[in-house]
């Protein structure tokens, strides 16, 4: 998919809102500034987020939760993290129960990632992005979504 500006990311992202359930894991790839933020930002304001969503690169992770959502969801960003064991003491297995993810950088993982993750990339492409996608058993007729 042709992402052209970083509007369309967010529109990307907002597309994926409603696919969105809890259990659900979506891991963002894509170097620096290739439009990881934005689809987050997209996908957030489409959950109900009233303000713009704020990178996690600092605190790691981002938790949301209704009334301010409508699904709870924690953004992770794990650009930081140098080892993957580090990644246990954020409790994102324990998330999974009532909560959606979304991971930026997860090939920080360590290889670690969910088998039922939705993996998305994001490369650069002229001005704009190139999304692409791997689809898991568990996000088959959910993503892509129907245009």
């Amino acid at each position: 998919m042709h992402l052209a500006d970083p509007a369309a990311t967010a529109a990307a992202g907002a597309a994926l809102a409603p696919l969105l359930r809890a259990g659900d894991v979506v891991a963002l790839y894509g170097d620096l500034g290739a439009g990881k933020t934005s689809f987050a930002r997209g996908l957030l304001a489409a959950l109900g987020l009233a303000d713009e969503a704020p990178s996690p690169t600092f605190p790691i992770v981002v938790s949301y939760a209704p009334p301010e959502v409508a699904l709870p969801l924690l953004h992770v960003d794990l650009y930081r993290i140098d080892d993957p064991a580090e990644i246990e003491e954020l409790g994102l297995d324990d998330a999974l129960y009532d909560s959606a993810l979304l991971i930026e950088w997860p090939e920080r993982l360590g290889g670690r990632l969910w088998p039922d993750a939705l993996s998305l990339r994001f490369a650069a492409e002229g001005a704009g992005r190139r999304l692409t996608w791997d689809v898991p058993p568990a996000w088959e007729g959910r993503w892509p979504p129907p245009r």
